[in-house]
């Protein structure tokens, strides 16, 4: 008589729902996780908070650029005047250099008023040769202005001195005393009616090129 063995078959039913709650309790722990660690990820950023000194930099530099540069003064500056031509020929046309000896920025603005001589005023400035707009000279910088002596050929006389002054560009104070400089050769040359002077330059070609041409 052949025994046939049965074997016990657990229900698909017992392994469904433990897979189930399985997945439940997968699916709340992930949820805490993600709530403990949400929000440091979603927390809406602090917003700015205004802070009423902030300005003042702002209004200081406003400030200084609404005070501009000052002026430079002949206390502010140093003069010499060479010969601008040929070793050797007589004096025509000289060049004027001022540098700022200060330790600040100072504006230079307009044209010297220079004296040939005995000449009854200074030399005249010569038309559109003056700098478009005033000029700011850092501490050792330089300006620089020409003069033709002779351009006329007229009343010609020695010149045996000059002076310069920085007068009172746009009136705004009296002309200061002016300085006598060193001659540009030595003795005396020649000036007639025809001088003249250009405006400050920042460079020397700006300011020799309408005296050389001349």
């Amino acid at each position: 008589m052949q025994t046939t063995t049965r074997r016990t078959r657990r229900p698909w039913t017992s392994y469904a729902v433990g897979a189930a709650v399985a997945a439940a309790l997968l699916a709340t722990t992930a949820c805490e996780e993600d709530n403990a660690n949400g929000p440091e990820e979603t927390a809406p950023p602090t917003p700015s908070v205004s802070r009423p000194s902030s300005p003042a930099p702002d209004d200081a530099t406003d400030g200084d650029d609404a005070a501009g540069t000052d002026l430079c003064t002949m206390e502010d500056l140093t003069f010499a005047a060479s010969n601008y031509g040929e070793r050797g020929k007589p004096v025509r046309h000289v060049m004027v250099v001022a540098t700022n000896r200060s330790d600040k920025e100072c504006e230079v603005r307009n044209a010297p008023e220079i004296m040939l001589g005995d000449a009854q005023g200074p030399a005249p400035v010569m038309e559109g040769t003056e700098a478009d707009e005033p000029f700011t000279l850092a501490p050792g910088e330089k300006a620089y202005a020409g003069v033709l002596a002779t351009g006329g050929n007229r009343d010609t006389y020695e010149v045996t001195f000059m002076t310069l002054t920085l007068g009172s560009p746009g009136g705004e104070a009296e002309a200061e005393e002016p300085v006598e400089l060193e001659m540009p050769t030595e003795g005396s040359f020649q000036a007639d009616d025809g001088q003249r002077v250009t405006g400050w330059q920042p460079t020397e070609g700006l300011a020799m090129r309408p005296v050389t041409q001349s």
